[in-house]
């Protein structure tokens, strides 16, 4: 992640993010973590799934959104936005 490093992204666990066929998934890196409510677009040319999320952050809550790209080698890539905060490029490795 672009505004986080890997020490902070892996603080209480492994950082991830989990999407799931029904059009929802979760998240957790650093203090935050969240549910995610998606949209995919799987056409011809981009496998791309856009979605918001809340969850909390320190407890407090928190909110946002963020689109996400599949690349041909497995690995996503995309952006992560928290509502009136902070905002990162993200890029991932599919497992």
């Amino acid at each position: 992640m672009e505004q986080w490093d890997q020490d902070y992204i892996d603080l209480d666990k492994p950082g991830y993010f989990r999407f799931h066929k029904g059009g929802m998934g979760e998240f957790v890196f650093g203090t935050v973590n969240g549910f995610i409510d998606c949209r995919y677009d799987n056409d011809k040319d981009a496998n791309r799934v856009e979605f918001s999320w809340d969850g909390t952050s320190e407890y407090d809550p928190v909110c946002g959104r963020g689109w996400f790209e599949m690349t041909a080698t497995d690995q996503i890539y995309g952006m992560l936005f928290i509502h009136n905060g902070d905002e990162s490029w993200v890029k991932a490795v599919k497992r």
